[in-house]
């Protein structure tokens, strides 16, 4: 992708987050996305293909930096120890989720939540199956990754709806609780 994409798609996904500020991602037509953008129809459908595209698009972005396979060393952030334990790394993705907080409030609070919740828990499946052996071996594998990825996706969800009161490391704590750890 060269630069000029990059600019127009950051400008597409820019438009929608000032949209997202003041409504439900459900009631946002491409036609307000376009002209927030300041950009023609061709050029959006250039990019993307749907409404729905762009939203995937947008959580993969999110996503793919905050499932990093390492923890970045980032001075933003304070974690209570330098080791790379489950908790640590959902507190990490807690923050980065934070960050996005205006875009996911829009995005959660309607049928488009579906979309988001399902693409979150396809990345937390992967991130828990990092740490699987910290778990009974009697509970089958796949019964197992659903359900982490399954409650901690519905933890973000609570979390966000609740306007982020709580820190992301009491959330992450919250969570190691329930499952037992």
């Amino acid at each position: 992708m060269d630069r000029r994409q990059q600019k127009t798609r950051k400008a597409i996904f820019d438009a929608l987050g000032r949209l997202l500020e003041g409504k439900r991602f459900d009631n946002i037509t491409v036609q307000e996305i376009i002209d927030e953008a300041n950009i023609g129809r061709s050029t959006f459908y250039a990019h993307f293909e749907t409404k729905d595209d762009l939203l995937k698009e947008m959580c993969m972005d999110i996503f793919q930096h905050i499932f990093n396979e390492r923890l970045p060393k980032e001075t933003d952030y304070e974690y209570a120890t330098g080791s790379l334990n489950l908790e640590i790394k959902l507190g990490h993705i807690l923050y980065h989720l934070r960050e996005s907080k205006r875009n996911l409030k829009g995005i959660l609070g309607g049928e488009s939540g579906d979309l988001f919740i399902f693409f979150l828990k396809k990345y937390l499946r992967d991130l828990f199956s990092r740490y699987k052996e910290d778990f009974s071996a009697a509970i089958p594998e796949d019964f197992l990754m659903h359900h982490l990825s399954g409650s901690f996706a519905e933890a973000v969800k609570w979390w966000m709806m609740e306007d982020t009161l709580h820190t992301p490391e009491e959330v992450a704590s919250y969570y190691m609780r329930v499952i037992g750890k």
